[in-house]
Protein backbone atom coordinates (compact mmCIF):
# COMPACT_ATOMS: atom_id res chain seq x y z
CA UNK A 1 0.00 0.00 0.00
CA UNK A 2 2.89 2.36 0.77
CA UNK A 3 4.40 1.53 -2.62
CA UNK A 4 1.10 2.29 -4.38
CA UNK A 5 0.89 5.63 -2.56
CA UNK A 6 4.47 6.57 -3.42
CA UNK A 7 4.11 5.48 -7.06
CA UNK A 8 0.95 7.56 -7.46
CA UNK A 9 2.60 10.61 -5.89
CA UNK A 10 5.66 10.22 -8.12
CA UNK A 11 3.49 9.81 -11.20
CA UNK A 12 1.38 12.91 -10.56
CA UNK A 13 4.37 15.00 -9.44
CA UNK A 14 6.13 14.13 -12.71
CA UNK A 15 3.03 14.49 -14.90
CA UNK A 16 1.33 17.65 -13.59
CA UNK A 17 3.21 20.89 -13.00
CA UNK A 18 3.28 22.04 -9.37
CA UNK A 19 0.27 24.24 -8.65
CA UNK A 20 -1.70 23.20 -11.72
CA UNK A 21 -4.24 20.53 -12.50
CA UNK A 22 -6.26 18.60 -15.04
CA UNK A 23 -10.05 18.70 -15.00
CA UNK A 24 -11.37 15.14 -15.14
CA UNK A 25 -15.06 15.86 -14.45
CA UNK A 26 -17.07 18.88 -13.35
CA UNK A 27 -16.44 17.83 -9.73
CA UNK A 28 -13.01 16.11 -9.82
CA UNK A 29 -9.54 17.30 -10.80
CA UNK A 30 -6.09 15.76 -10.74
CA UNK A 31 -3.69 18.33 -9.30
CA UNK A 32 -0.15 18.66 -8.02
CA UNK A 33 0.10 20.54 -4.74
CA UNK A 34 2.41 20.32 -1.74
CA UNK A 35 1.00 20.43 1.78
CA UNK A 36 3.46 21.36 4.53
CA UNK A 37 0.67 21.08 7.11
CA UNK A 38 -1.58 18.31 8.31
CA UNK A 39 -5.15 17.51 7.23
CA UNK A 40 -6.88 20.56 5.75
CA UNK A 41 -3.45 22.28 5.67
CA UNK A 42 -3.47 22.80 9.44
CA UNK A 43 -0.20 24.55 10.44
CA UNK A 44 0.89 24.81 6.80
CA UNK A 45 2.12 28.37 7.36
CA UNK A 46 3.74 27.73 10.75
CA UNK A 47 7.23 28.72 9.65
CA UNK A 48 8.97 25.37 9.14
CA UNK A 49 9.01 23.81 12.61
CA UNK A 50 5.90 21.81 11.74
CA UNK A 51 7.95 19.56 9.43
CA UNK A 52 9.75 18.04 12.40
CA UNK A 53 6.59 18.01 14.50
CA UNK A 54 4.65 16.05 11.87
CA UNK A 55 7.62 13.73 11.25
CA UNK A 56 7.74 12.96 14.98
CA UNK A 57 3.98 12.30 15.09
CA UNK A 58 4.24 10.09 12.00
CA UNK A 59 7.08 8.04 13.48
CA UNK A 60 5.21 7.57 16.78
CA UNK A 61 2.00 6.53 14.99
CA UNK A 62 3.68 4.13 12.54
CA UNK A 63 5.84 2.48 15.21
CA UNK A 64 3.06 2.47 17.82
CA UNK A 65 0.40 0.95 15.58
CA UNK A 66 2.86 -1.58 14.14
CA UNK A 67 3.98 -2.62 17.62
CA UNK A 68 0.40 -2.81 18.92
CA UNK A 69 -0.72 -4.88 15.94
CA UNK A 70 2.16 -7.32 16.28
CA UNK A 71 2.24 -7.66 20.05
CA UNK A 72 -1.44 -7.70 20.96
CA UNK A 73 -3.87 -10.44 20.18
CA UNK A 74 -6.00 -8.74 17.61
CA UNK A 75 -8.49 -10.16 15.19
CA UNK A 76 -7.67 -10.09 11.46
CA UNK A 77 -9.96 -7.11 10.88
CA UNK A 78 -8.08 -5.03 13.48
CA UNK A 79 -4.78 -5.97 11.86
CA UNK A 80 -6.06 -4.81 8.47
CA UNK A 81 -7.18 -1.52 9.99
CA UNK A 82 -3.75 -1.15 11.59
CA UNK A 83 -2.13 -1.85 8.23
CA UNK A 84 -4.17 0.98 6.69
CA UNK A 85 -2.96 3.38 9.39
CA UNK A 86 0.65 2.30 8.96
CA UNK A 87 0.43 2.54 5.16
CA UNK A 88 -1.20 5.96 5.19
CA UNK A 89 0.98 7.36 7.94
CA UNK A 90 4.08 5.80 6.42
CA UNK A 91 3.36 7.11 2.93
CA UNK A 92 2.95 10.68 4.13
CA UNK A 93 5.91 10.29 6.51
CA UNK A 94 8.17 9.41 3.58
CA UNK A 95 7.09 12.62 1.81
CA UNK A 96 7.74 14.75 4.90
CA UNK A 97 11.20 13.27 5.43
CA UNK A 98 12.15 13.64 1.75
CA UNK A 99 10.82 17.11 1.01
CA UNK A 100 9.11 18.57 4.09
CA UNK A 101 5.71 18.43 2.42
CA UNK A 102 3.13 15.86 1.36
CA UNK A 103 2.25 15.52 -2.33
CA UNK A 104 -1.53 15.79 -2.83
CA UNK A 105 -3.16 15.12 -6.19
CA UNK A 106 -6.88 14.33 -5.77
CA UNK A 107 -9.17 17.37 -5.79
CA UNK A 108 -12.95 17.22 -5.22
CA UNK A 109 -15.37 20.12 -5.58
CA UNK A 110 -19.11 20.48 -6.03
CA UNK A 111 -21.44 23.50 -6.21
CA UNK A 112 -19.04 25.93 -4.63
CA UNK A 113 -17.85 23.46 -2.00
CA UNK A 114 -14.19 22.58 -2.33
CA UNK A 115 -12.53 19.74 -0.42
CA UNK A 116 -8.78 20.19 0.22
CA UNK A 117 -6.60 18.13 -2.11
CA UNK A 118 -5.59 14.73 -0.76
CA UNK A 119 -3.80 11.52 -1.73
CA UNK A 120 -3.99 7.73 -1.44
CA UNK A 121 -2.28 7.72 1.97
CA UNK A 122 -5.00 10.04 3.27
CA UNK A 123 -7.65 7.66 1.94
CA UNK A 124 -5.99 4.80 3.84
CA UNK A 125 -6.05 6.76 7.10
CA UNK A 126 -9.67 7.89 6.68
CA UNK A 127 -10.74 4.35 5.79
CA UNK A 128 -8.98 3.08 8.93
CA UNK A 129 -10.69 5.65 11.14
CA UNK A 130 -14.09 4.77 9.68
CA UNK A 131 -13.40 1.05 10.09
CA UNK A 132 -12.34 1.57 13.72
CA UNK A 133 -15.51 3.55 14.38
CA UNK A 134 -17.63 0.77 12.88
CA UNK A 135 -15.73 -1.85 14.88
CA UNK A 136 -16.13 0.18 18.08
CA UNK A 137 -19.87 0.59 17.50
CA UNK A 138 -20.20 -3.12 16.77
CA UNK A 139 -18.37 -4.04 19.98
CA UNK A 140 -20.42 -1.52 21.95
CA UNK A 141 -23.67 -2.96 20.60
CA UNK A 142 -22.53 -6.50 21.37
CA UNK A 143 -21.55 -5.50 24.90
CA UNK A 144 -24.87 -3.72 25.44
CA UNK A 145 -26.92 -6.63 24.13
CA UNK A 146 -25.03 -9.12 26.36
CA UNK A 147 -25.52 -6.97 29.46
CA UNK A 148 -29.26 -6.73 28.78
CA UNK A 149 -29.78 -10.49 28.72
CA UNK A 150 -31.91 -11.69 31.64
CA UNK A 151 -30.04 -13.49 34.36
CA UNK A 152 -30.88 -17.13 34.80
CA UNK A 153 -31.06 -18.57 38.27
CA UNK A 154 -29.29 -21.88 38.52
Amino acid sequence: MVAADQLAKTYFANTIALGSGIEVTSWFNLVHVLNTGAAFSILADAGGWQRYFFIAIGVVVVIGVTFASLMRRTDPFERKVGALVVAGGGGNLIDRIQSGAVVDYLDLHWRGLHWPAFNLADIFVVAAVLAWLILSLKLQLQSTSKSQLPETGA
